[in-house]
C-alpha cells in the first residue's frame, strides 16, 4: 500500500486539528449552555415565591380573608404548593440529593410544610398577625433567597466556563495556525530555496555544495538524492583507486592467513592438544584479519550446552584451564574492553565445526560492527573451521583407541595372573588347611599354630590384592568418556544400596587421559564399596569436580565413620587407593567427618596440561 506523502500528512494534521479544535469548542459550548437551560426559568419562579408567601400572610390578616372564609385561604395555599413544584424549578434541581441546591430546595419543602403552611392554616382570619407567623414567613422567604442566589451562581459559573472555553479553543487555534507558518517555512520554503542554489551550482559544474536537509518528507529525499549524486560524481575515481587499494590488501592479507593456516595445521595434528595448537595461531589470525575474540565451543552428550573449550583472550582464567603456569589467553582488563564484543559494538560469526554425519563444536568468531566481515576472511574462517573438525575428530580417535588398546592389555594381565599366580595362590591356601588337620602334639603344637596363621595372614593378604588387581585389570570403561562410567558405576552402587547415590560432576571434555579415567573410576568405585560394605550409611554422595587446575574427587556417606583413628590399619582397599593416586601424581586422603560418616579425597592434577610457552618464555 502507498504511503500518504509526509507534507499532505503534516497538512491534513493541522487542519484536522483546527478542526477538531471547533469540534471541541462547540460540543462544550452546546453541553454547557444546555446545562444552564431553564436556569433563568427557575430564578424567575423562585422569585415570585417570596412574593407569593408575603401576599399569603397578608391575606390571612386582611379583610378579604374574614370575607371569603378559610376555604379560600386553603385554595389560595394549594395554588402556592403547587408553584412551589413547579417543573420549571424542579428541573433545575439536580437528581443528587447531595447536590447542595437539591438539599436547599429541599429545605425550603420541609420549611413550607412544617412551619409555614401550618401557621397559616391555623391563623385565624382577620385578626392581626403574631411575631412567631412573621418569624417563620421571614425564614421561609430567605431560604428561598438562598435558593435563588444559588441558582445565580450557578449560572453565572457556566457562562464563565463557556467563556473561558471559547478563550482556550480560541488561543489553540491561533497557536496551530503559527505552527503552521513556521513549518512551512522551515520545511517547504528554505529548503526549496537551498535545492535551486544547489540546481545553479551544478549548472556551473560545481559539486561541493551540500543541502544537508534531514527528515523525512519529499524535500528532505529530493535533498537527499541531490547530496548523493553529486558525491557520486565527485568521489567515483576516488573510489575506484580505493577499492584496487583495498583489494589489494586484502588479496595480501588472505595470502598470510593461508600460509599461517598452512604452519598451524601442522601444530594441530602434531601436538595433540588443541589448546596448544589452536590458540597462538588463532592470537596470529586476530591480529591478520583485524578480529577477535574467537572461542571454540565443544558439543559434549554430558551438557545440555556447549562447553567452551577455547578462548583467545579473557581477564580471568578460563574454568578449563588445566596449565596455570600458562598465561597465553590472559589480557588486561583495559585490553579486554577495546575488543569488538557484544557490549562493545561487536558482531558474532558462528560457525560449526563438523564431520560427515557429526557435529563436533561451534565456533564463535567477533568482529568490529562498523568494519564488517569481508567474504574472503569468512572463507579462511571456514577452512579454519574445517581443520579444527579434523583435528578434533583425530584427537578423539587417538583417545578411543589409547582407551582400547589400554583395555586389552590389562585384559592379557589380567588373565596371566588368574591363570599362573591366582592358581598357585589357591594352591598354597589348601595346602595350609592340610597342615591344619596335621594332629602335632607337645611343645611343637604352638610353635606349629603360629606359623599356619602366619602364613594364612600372608596367603589372604596376597589373595587379597591378587584379586584387587585382576579387577582393576578387568575395568575398563564401556563408554566413551568418563561421565558415562560413573553415572553407571553409581546406578549399579544404588542399587546394592537400595537408595540413590548423589552424583556431581563438572569435568571439562577430554580432561582426563584414558590411564587417568580408569584410575579415578576405580578409587570411586572402592570407595562407594567401602561405604556399602562397612560403613552401613543411608546416604551417600560423589562429587568429581574441576577445581582449576586440579581435579577432586570426595566420596562422603553418614556411616558410622572409622573406629578410634581416621587411618585405618592394614586396609588393603587403602594401601591400593594410594598406589592410584600416586600414579596419577595426587593424595589419598580419608577421614572421619564432624558430622558423622567418612570422606575419602582425591586430588590431582592433570598431565596432560597446556604447554603454550608465554610471551616471557618465547623472549
Amino acid at each position: 500500500m502507498k504511503s500518504r506523502s509526509p507534507l499532505v500528512t503534516r497538512i491534513a494534521i493541522v487542519v484536522g486539528a483546527v478542526v477538531l479544535t471547533a469540534l471541541v469548542s462547540m460540543a462544550t459550548t452546546l453541553a454547557v449552555s444546555k446545562s444552564i437551560e431553564g436556569n433563568a426559568t427557575a430564578i424567575n419562579l423562585a422569585g415570585a415565591l417570596r412574593m407569593g408567601a408575603f401576599q399569603l400572610l397578608a391575606r390571612s390578616a386582611g379583610p378579604f380573608a374574614v370575607e371569603s372564609g378559610q376555604g379560600s385561604i386553603r385554595e389560595l395555599l394549594d395554588r402556592y404548593e403547587t408553584k412551589l413544584a413547579n417543573t420549571g424549578i424542579t428541573d433545575a434541581i439536580p437528581e443528587n440529593p447531595e447536590h447542595p441546591l437539591a438539599r436547599q430546595y429541599q429545605a425550603i419543602l420541609d420549611s413550607w410544610e412544617a412551619m409555614l403552611r401550618p401557621a397559616l392554616q391555623n391563623h385565624l382570619q382577620g385578626t392581626p398577625v403574631d411575631d412567631a407567623m412573621l418569624d417563620a414567613t421571614q425564614n421561609y422567604v430567605d431560604d428561598v433567597d438562598q435558593l435563588v442566589t444559588m441558582l445565580e451562581q450557578r449560572t453565572e459559573a457556566r457562562i464563565d466556563l463557556l467563556h473561558l472555553i471559547q478563550i482556550i479553543s480560541l488561543a489553540f487555534s491561533i497557536l496551530i495556525i503559527v505552527a503552521l507558518f513556521i513549518d512551512l517555512k522551515n520545511r517547504i520554503l528554505r529548503p526549496l530555496r537551498k535545492l535551486v542554489s544547489i540546481a545553479i551550482a551544478v549548472g556551473e559544474q560545481d559539486f561541493t555544495r551540500k543541502a544537508n536537509l534531514g527528515g523525512s518528507d519529499e524535500l528532505a529525499k529530493l535533498g537527499q538524492a541531490f547530496d548523493q549524486m553529486t558525491s557520486e560524481l565527485a568521489l567515483t575515481y576516488y573510489e575506484l583507486e580505493e577499492r584496487a587499494r583495498l583489494k589489494t590488501e586484502e588479496l595480501e592479507k588472505s595470502h598470510a592467513a593461508l600460509q599461517l593456516l598452512h604452519s598451524a595445521s601442522r601444530d594441530l595434528f602434531a601436538k595433540h592438544d588443541l589448546c596448544n595448537g589452536a590458540i597462538p595461531m588463532l592470537q596470529e589470525l586476530e591480529q591478520l584479519l583485524g578480529i577477535g575474540p574467537i572461542r571454540l565451543f565443544l558439543h559434549d552428550k554430558q551438557s545440555a550446552e556447549p562447553v567452551e573449550a577455547i578462548t583467545t583472550a579473557t581477564r580471568e582464567r578460563p574454568f578449563y584451564c588445566r596449565d596455570h603456569h600458562c598465561n597465553a589467553c590472559l589480557v588486561t582488563p583495559e585490553a579486554y574492553d577495546e575488543l569488538p564484543v557484544e557490549s562493545n559494538d561487536g558482531r558474532r560469526l558462528l560457525l560449526p565445526i563438523r564431520t560427515p554425519g557429526q557435529l563436533l563444536g561451534t565456533l564463535e568468531v567477533w568482529y568490529p560492527a562498523e568494519e564488517g566481515l569481508s567474504k574472503t576472511s569468512r572463507r579462511l574462517l571456514e577452512t579454519l573451521s574445517d581443520q579444527l573438525a579434523t583435528a578434533i575428530f583425530l584427537e578423539r580417535q587417538i583417545t578411543e583407541e589409547q582407551q582400547q588398546t589400554l583395555a586389552e592389555e590389562r585384559t592379557v594381565i589380567a588373565r596371566e595372573l588368574h591363570d599362573s599366580l591366582a592358581q598357585s595362590l589357591s594352591y598354597l591356601k589348601m595346602q595350609v588347611a592340610r597342615l591344619r588337620r596335621l594332629n602335632i602334639e607337645g611343645d611343637q603344637q604352638q610353635i606349629h599354630e603360629a606359623i599356619l596363621d602366619e602364613l594364612s595372614t600372608g596367603l589372604n593378604s596376597a589373595y587379597r590384592q591378587l584379586r584387587e588387581l585382576l579387577a582393576t585389570f578387568r575395568l575398563k570403561l564401556d563408554t566413551p568418556d568418563l561421565a558415562s562410567a560413573l553415572e553407571k558405576t553409581i546406578e549399579e552402587f544404588s542399587e546394592r544400596l537400595g537408595k540413590p547415590v548423589e552424583l556431581k560432576y563438572n569435568l571439562p571434555p577430554q580432561t582426563l587421559s584414558a590411564n587417568e579415567e580408569i584410575h579415578t573410576l576405580q578409587i570411586v568405585r572402592e570407595g562407594l564399596a567401602n561405604a556399602v560394605k562397612h560403613a552401613d550409611a543411608t546416604n551417600i554422595t560423589v562429587d568429581v569436580l574441576f577445581e582449576s587446575p586440579q581435579v577432586r574427587v570426595r566420596i562422603r556417606d553418614n556411616g558410622k565413620g572409622l573406629p578410634g583413628s581416621d587411618q585405618p590399619i592394614n586396609h588393603y582397599g587403602l594401601i591400593i587407593m594410594q598406589d592410584r593416586a600416586r600414579t596419577l601424581g595426587g593424595k589419598v586422603e580419608v577421614r572421619n567427618r564432624d558430622e558423622g560418616g567418612v570422606e575419602v579425597t582425591l586430588g590431582f592434577v592433570p598431565k596432560s596440561r597446556n604447554l603454550i610457552p608465554t610471551e616471557a618464555s618465547k623472549a
